[in-house]
């Protein structure tokens, strides 16, 4: 037990990247939608290359979203109004009217017969009136009902009256009475009317709702063994909706019972083989990067990430599945990283979501070529004008592509969906979203980008002003060494920006004793003299580790500490140890050898290279090209022979680029000016 817990903590690394591993994996499956994958691609317009195809079961024919779509708002301007009818409003109205006969009777001291007459002609206008209905508002449909004693009775549109309608009706009802009874009738009904039919929204509703559930999604069935496409037939049309209709099938019933467990595998199979390909890439073409499980989980949040939103998209709605700016992937990764890495996980990616994604292969194709113009357009991002170009160039390639699809799916430019236009305007705008996520990526994960070397460049910030006031020596030596380190970076194609930013920061460590450094002795007095020279070695190691504290104590990034730790990798502090070999006869070497680590990147030997050159470059008198040229030679072989490169990824090609890069700028900083007379 006690070795097994021994080796899980000797590997504790490679377990961690085990368990990423499966962790990822299953974030990705769990994510996917849950149901299968119809085993046959096909697009509009495009020839089914399969052989013959025959329904294997039997199913239904579905309808199109529009056709639905179309169905329903037909019924909607067709619908049918429901007005309610009130039987107690004409038993009421005729009582108001024989109180109002009446009393305009006795007024006028009728008879009897010319009251009795004068009420029973109005109530008969009043039965009529009533037996058609008032409306409170005129019904503008033409289709109604009027719901009475729970039944509902449609009314031919020329039986709608409302009040303004019925002074027509009640002159037409008393036309052959006298002009007395015209004038006290026409009045009196007309002053007393009341609507008895009233729209009804509640019952109105219920019945669209009902029409409107009862409309079938399906138009037809196809029974098993019908031929439904054969090889080469252009897919379009008839055959396109059934195809569609039997991959929705398909993979819904698919999805039930033990197949399940067979997609889960298969799909757990298929991801695990391409992350698997990351893995093994990072381990061979980017060692350092897979040795680092906060940057190896960096990459695999970002992958998980992307995924997530594509999936949550594709269940919504995947008709906006190009909203997800998927470019930022490798934006990310580049910035961070290098191109080559960003395009990679990038592409894997892409396969991922091939298999969740409508019209997958349009998908890949867009999305690949969209990460190819992104890692072949983003630079330098701490110029804030390149985004907004690579973004532009990415959103012109989704549009450009999407033109090239829909004219080989239509064979013309008709039916735009101009709205697909919009989605990738909006995915574009999203992709700038990269530039303040990789701020929080920096302090989440502790990376840096090429924005924080920017600002970590200036030499106005207050490490560098401190060095500055201190130090005044070495900041200009720093100077020195970062323009020639940056020139050397930019010959051979290195990351000019992180070294110049290293070169700066380099010596930081020597502002704990500045006086120990010759290059900021102002006087001929020199500290070391008082000193043993296993004293004076100790205090010149120590900057090294001086810097790192102060480095760190200013929360410098890790990859900037760097080259504090391997600017002078393993060398000996050979002056001293010289000295020491004089005073005693022999010395120990590791008394007189800086800690290290040797550089392990092409920026940190680059640093080395120029940051001993430099420093020794002083201690030339009338210096020539050649003297130049040796010296750069005898400086660099040195650091060779004593193996100081073993671990960078520099080749001897780079290293003979860079050998030449310092002797023109050593050429040009020693070059005499021609003596002009007095």
């Amino acid at each position: 037990m006690g070795k097994t817990l021994d080796n899980v903590y000797k590997h504790q690394s490679l377990v961690y990247k085990y368990f990423l591993y499966v962790v990822t994996v299953a974030l990705i499956v769990f994510f996917f939608p849950k149901g299968g994958k119809f085993k046959y691609e096909f697009q509009k317009g495009r020839p089914w290359q399969y052989e013959n195809l025959y329904a294997p079961i039997d199913f239904s024919i579905k309808k199109t979203q529009e056709e639905i779509a179309s169905e329903q708002q037909s019924l909607r301007d067709n619908k049918v109004d429901y007005y309610t009818f009130d039987p107690s409003i004409p038993a009421k109205i005729k009582d108001d009217l024989e109180k109002e006969l009446i009393g305009f009777s006795t007024a006028n001291s009728f008879s009897s017969s010319e009251k009795e007459k004068l009420l029973n002609t109005g109530i008969r206008v009043l039965d009529s009136i009533y037996n058609l209905g008032i409306f409170q508002d005129l019904p503008t449909p033409s289709s109604v009902l009027v719901v009475r004693n729970n039944e509902a009775k449609p009314l031919m549109s020329t039986s709608y009256y409302d009040l303004a309608k019925t002074t027509i009706l009640i002159s037409e009802l008393i036309s052959g009475e006298n002009d007395q009874v015209r004038a006290i009738l026409g009045n009196t009904i007309q002053g007393i009317l009341q609507a008895n039919l009233f729209f009804d929204n509640a019952l109105t509703e219920k019945a669209l709702e009902d029409e409107l559930s009862r409309i079938s999604f399906t138009r037809g069935e196809v029974s098993e063994g019908t031929l439904i496409v054969a090889k080469g037939e252009v897919v379009e049309a008839e055959n396109l909706k059934i195809l569609d209709s039997l991959k929705e099938e398909f993979e819904s019933e698919l999805w039930r019972g033990n197949n399940y467990y067979f997609i889960l595998l298969g799909y757990t199979i298929l991801v695990a083989l391409v992350l698997i390909m990351l893995f093994l890439f990072l381990k061979r073409y980017r060692k350092n990067i897979f040795e680092n499980n906060n940057k190896v989980t960096f990459i695999f949040v970002n992958i998980v990430l992307m995924v997530l939103a594509t999936t949550l998209m594709v269940k919504n709605n995947e008709n906006y599945v190009y909203v997800v700016p998927l470019c930022i992937l490798p934006l990310v990764l580049k910035n961070f990283f290098d191109a080559r890495l960003g395009l990679f996980a990038h592409v894997l990616t892409v396969l991922i979501l091939g298999f969740v994604v409508p019209n997958s292969f349009e998908y890949i194709f867009l999305q690949t070529i969209a990460g190819i113009v992104t890692i072949l357009t983003a630079s330098e991002l701490y110029k804030r004008a390149n985004l907004f170009i690579s973004v532009g160039q990415i959103t012109l390639i989704y549009i450009i592509g999407y033109f090239a699809f829909h004219a080989i799916h239509e064979g013309n430019l008709d039916n735009i969906e101009w709205m697909l236009f919009g989605i990738f305007v909006l995915n574009g705008l999203l992709t700038l979203f990269a530039q303040p996520l990789i701020y929080i990526y920096e302090k989440i994960f502790g990376l840096v980008s090429d924005v924080s070397l920017l600002e970590l460049s200036d030499t106005n910030s207050k490490l560098l002003k401190e060095l500055s006031d201190k130090a005044p020596g070495t900041f200009h030596h720093s100077l020195q060494v970062a323009n020639l380190a940056e020139a050397a970076a930019n010959e051979i194609g290195a990351n000019a920006m992180l070294v110049r930013v290293g070169a700066l920061y380099h010596d930081i460590g020597k502002m704990n004793n500045p006086t120990f450094f010759t290059e900021n002795q102002i006087t001929s007095v020199n500290p070391h003299d008082d000193l043993p020279p296993r004293e004076s070695a100790k205090i010149i190691i120590d900057h090294v580790i001086q810097g790192i504290e102060i480095a760190r104590k200013n929360n410098l990034p890790d990859r900037i500490i760097d080259f504090l730790r391997t600017h002078h990798g393993t060398t000996l502090v050979f002056y001293f140890y010289k000295r020491q070999q004089e005073l005693e006869g022999e010395a120990n070497e590791d008394n007189f050898r800086y800690p290290g680590p040797i550089p392990f990147s092409k920026e940190t030997a680059i640093l080395m290279m120029s940051d001993a050159v430099e420093a020794a470059s002083k201690s030339l008198k009338n210096p020539t090209y050649v003297i130049i040229d040796e010296f750069v030679e005898k400086i660099v072989k040195g650091q060779m022979q004593a193996h100081q490169f073993l671990n960078a990824n520099i080749t001897l090609k780079e290293i003979e680029k860079v050998k030449k890069v310092l002797k023109q700028k050593l050429t040009n900083i020693y070059h005499l000016r021609v003596e002009y007379p007095e």
